[in-house]
């Protein structure tokens, strides 16, 4: 039984690596279900609707699956719905006619027409006002539009996939969101997990981050300690992804020795929030905390030793293995390296 057990987990894994995008970092398990429905919505042309808290990595998803569909070598348009105001984001989507407005001193196709053939990617479509509501309906529904100022109508054939952090249910019911639109717009929902739900991933995303920013500034930084990793680990990251890559950008900066450490990472991880120290469960997981610190700190001593680790550890070379999978620690990181 334990055997067919670990068949199954090796199997997912693998699965979960076949289907992943390259652009996307993480192997936890509630990221293998997002790579599975990338991989399974990239190939149609249907619209779909990212969820997901800001900083959780939307655009890499919207791009991952049109560079996974048939419209890979057709454009990829983004347009941030938040950045601008009425008018402008009127203007940016739909295009205008020369005198449209004061400032239209030449005719100008908008984003949706320069997607045509390939992707309109919809970043933050909650903060969409009214009116514009009205008019991307209607490029759902029809497949045409038309430019600020004119009467002409233009045929469009594109793909939308949009993006938001609001609970649009909660806009629907209070009126500032039209349900028809929510209707179109969410024929597929695929939901982004908080990095906080998948810490499995930290230090993974961690690594990948170090390797970017220690090329970009020219700077030899190669390990993250024990204690940074574990004050990464205590950490709620309200930012995910984004504020991650952001600490480690700073830590990077801030390192002189190769080794990012714990005073190098910026203030908010070094001062735990209390609220989030009291929720149901910390106990467990400072445990986890600590007893991944000790493996940590083992094989590094024992140069990734699984069987010298355990002596050390006074446990079996089996529960180590055990205890290397779930907490998600990268025995290859204190292996002694090829000359």
């Amino acid at each position: 039984r334990a055997d067919l057990e670990a068949q199954n987990i090796q199997v997912r894994s693998e699965l979960g690596k076949q289907f992943r995008p390259e652009n996307i970092i993480g192997n936890a398990h509630s990221m293998r279900a997002v790579y599975q429905r990338i991989h399974q919505v990239a190939a149609s042309t249907t619209t779909v609707l990212i969820r997901g808290e800001s900083g959780t990595g939307k655009e890499l998803v919207a791009s991952a699956i049109h560079y996974g569909s048939c419209r890979a070598d057709r454009p990829f348009v983004k347009v941030n719905c938040a950045a601008q105001s009425e008018s402008l984001l009127e203007s940016e989507l739909f295009g205008h006619e020369k005198g449209a407005f004061t400032g239209a001193i030449q005719q100008r196709a908008g984003r949706i027409e320069e997607a045509a053939g390939g992707t309109l990617f919809l970043d933050e479509i909650g903060d969409f006002s009214p009116a514009i509501q009205v008019k991307l309906l209607r490029v759902l529904q029809e497949r045409e539009i038309q430019r600020v100022g004119s009467n002409k109508t233009v045929r469009v054939d594109l793909r939308i996939i949009a993006a938001t952090n609001r609970d649009l249910e909660a806009a629907v019911e209070n009126g500032t969101f039209r349900q028809d639109l929510y209707y179109r717009i969410n024929v597929v929902p695929l939901f982004l997990p908080p990095l906080r739900d998948r810490k499995h991933d930290i230090l993974l995303l961690a690594d990948h981050f170090v390797k970017r920013y220690s090329e970009k500034m020219e700077k030899k930084v190669h390990r993250i300690s024990t204690p940074a990793i574990n004050m990464m680990f205590a950490y709620h990251w309200p930012g995910n992804v984004r504020e991650l890559e952001n600490c480690i950008e700073h830590a990077v900066l801030l390192s002189t020795d190769g080794v990012i450490h714990g005073h190098n990472l910026p203030p908010t991880l070094q001062m735990p929030d209390i609220s989030n120290a009291s929720q149901a469960g910390s106990l467990t997981a400072h445990v986890a905390l600590l007893e991944r610190d000790r493996i940590v700190d083992s094989l590094k001593s024992n140069n990734g030793n699984i069987s010298a680790a355990a002596r050390q550890l006074g446990i079996t070379a089996r529960m180590v293995r055990y205890k290397i999978k779930k907490l998600g620690i990268d025995r290859q990181r204190f292996l002694p390296k090829e000359r």
